[in-house]
């Protein structure tokens, strides 16, 4: 059974930062794609970033490329968002995802999700 806890949310003011953190209880979790998606009301669940098994590889939808890192401890199976300059729009809930073997954009291809953590910032 995977499970996938994430913490770290909370409020902070518009151009602050916030650290995420995704506690993931998978078998071999250096094996599987890793990645953020955030969900605002009345919308679709959106890609933020996803990164490879290695960690060398990673990818960011355009809103969050430069502002926000994606890492990973395969020894510790911890997925990281570090989150700066953030903006109201920025406002979701964040899920962390995982996937047995690549990362990649879409949320279709993601098998496993945590709950979710509330961000919010306010201008």
């Amino acid at each position: 059974q995977v499970h996938l806890v994430e913490s770290g949310g909370g409020l902070v003011q518009s151009g602050g930062s916030l650290s995420l953190s995704c506690a993931a209880s998978i078998r071999r979790a250096g094996s599987y794609g890793m990645a953020w998606f955030r969900q605002s009301p009345g919308k679709e669940r959106e890609f933020v970033a996803a990164i490879r098994w290695s960690g060398f590889t990673t990818y960011y939808a355009p809103s969050a490329k430069g502002r926000f890192t994606i890492s990973r401890d395969n020894d510790k199976n911890m997925v990281f968002l570090k989150m700066n300059e953030l903006k109201p729009e920025d406002t979701a809930v964040y899920y962390c995802a995982a996937q047995d073997g690549g990362a990649t954009i879409n949320a279709a291809d993601y098998e496993y999700w945590g709950q979710g953590t509330q961000v919010t910032v306010s201008s």
